[in-house]
């Protein structure tokens, strides 16, 4: 059973478990720890819980995060965390087991994307729980309930230019709306900015301003993202903002240094697009590379760092005891030291029409901004390594078939298990 108070602007901290004694515990360190900015609310089945989060939906109350027991008679955690998702997708999920249900959990785990398990008992919980729970929700408040059609994206389907806009906005974690030129309110939206077909991706952010073709510099400057640095001396320059570059970039501004980071697309780079990734350091279970450049990317902010996206580095030269980083557009900024942490791009595939299709239906990558427009169609996939494989098993949640093609006679010498 549950029981809702009345209305509140609190945020909303969940805990689901079938023990009343657990579920009881849980409450009471929770509400020791957060009582006074948050409002806990138990429950102790799945079913309880769920119409719990639809009376809070209903009444407009914000759920930060959500605890749920992994055994759990009629429904377990994993299934209830499951629906829990369509109720209040912006909702932290973590998941409570035992010791003996641990590698049946990390493997459900890929299922809903769980940000987090913890073992019972959490004993102390200043130790085991509320370091989880504070994580959970710093994320919520970092990504929020935020509105998902602030910036709104008008283009075509088959555009490499639109894709390019789309894939920016989407590894940068700015939310978006996108309106085929085909659908009766893209028509209008692009009629309404004083447009054209000619003139997509067409752009309007929140106070109506319509950018024509924009470039990513301009995309940037146009939803918030910093392009310009705030001085033109730093003590760190890292060139890069895959998990190298943010690594070095957390380490350089923990230590004190006055540290920027420059990038050239967006923060998290290949990593950034995995749909999941198991072997980083840090995250046993499993972590998705959005998440993980979610949160390198704000643990770098929190020391202080900048980030400046959209920058192309194109010189590096000494200059006296300063080291001199030159941008594209000519200006330039100095440091002590430069850290370049440029990561890899893709070897492109030398076979005919590939280059004049790609954005237009041929990708390097996972493609995840791709990924819902393949719904009910045949995908294929060229490669047999680790990065296949996730985008593989992407893929198959959207496409009809997805089909790999490898060049070697199978997969177990280029494909981790």
């Amino acid at each position: 059973m549950t029981a809702i108070e009345p209305r509140s602007t609190k945020p909303v901290l969940m805990t689901v478990d079938d023990d009343p004694g657990v579920s009881r515990a849980v409450a009471r360190d929770l509400r020791r720890r957060y009582g006074q900015d948050h409002r806990i609310v138990r429950a102790e089945s799945g079913r309880d819980a769920l119409d719990a989060l639809r009376e809070l939906t209903l009444r407009g109350e914000p759920v930060a995060a959500i605890l749920a027991d992994y055994r759990m008679p009629e429904m377990n955690g994993i299934e209830f965390l499951e629906q829990a998702m369509d109720i209040a997708p912006h909702a932290r999920r973590a998941l409570l087991t035992a010791y003996a249900d641990t590698d049946a959990a990390i493997q459900a785990i890929n299922l809903v994307d769980v940000d987090h398990y913890l073992l019972k008992p959490w004993d102390p919980p200043e130790e085991k729980l509320y370091p989880v729970v504070d994580a959970l929700v710093e994320t919520w408040r970092a990504v929020g309930q935020r509105p998902v059609d602030e910036i709104r994206v008008v283009g075509h389907r088959w555009s490499a230019e639109c894709f390019s806009a789309r894939d920016f906005l989407a590894r940068n974690s700015v939310p978006y709306r996108y309106y085929s030129i085909d659908e009766p309110e893209g028509a209008r939206l692009l009629e309404a900015a004083g447009a054209g077909p000619e003139d997509v991706p067409v752009l309007i952010t929140a106070d109506g301003t319509a950018l024509r073709s924009p470039t990513d510099a301009e995309i940037a400057e146009a939803v918030g993202l910093t392009t310009d640095p705030a001085t033109d001396f730093y003590d760190l320059i890292v060139v890069g903002g895959g998990p190298a570059g943010l690594g070095a970039a957390v380490y350089g501004a923990s230590e004190g240094l006055r540290t920027v980071l420059v990038e050239r697309q967006a923060t998290g780079g290949q990593a950034g697009q995995s749909s999941r990734i198991e072997n980083y350091l840090g995250f046993p279970d499993g972590v998705s590379g959005a998440q993980l450049t979610d949160r390198a990317r704000r643990q770098a902010a929190k020391f202080g760092a900048e980030v400046l996206t959209a920058r192309d580095v194109v010189s590096l030269e000494a200059r006296g005891s300063a080291r001199v980083v030159r941008f594209g557009d000519g200006s330039e900024i100095a440091a002590h030291s430069v850290v370049l942490a440029t990561g890899v791009s893709y070897r492109s595939l030398d076979a005919p029409g590939v280059a004049e299709l790609t954005g237009r239906g041929v990708f390097y990558g996972s493609a995840a901004t791709e990924a819902p427009a393949c719904r009910g169609e045949d995908v294929y996939i060229v490669g047999g390594a680790n990065s296949a494989g996730q985008a593989a098993v992407f893929f198959s949640r959207h496409a009809a078939t997805v089909t790999l093609v490898v060049r070697g006679p199978g997969l177990e010498a280029s494909m981790s298990s």
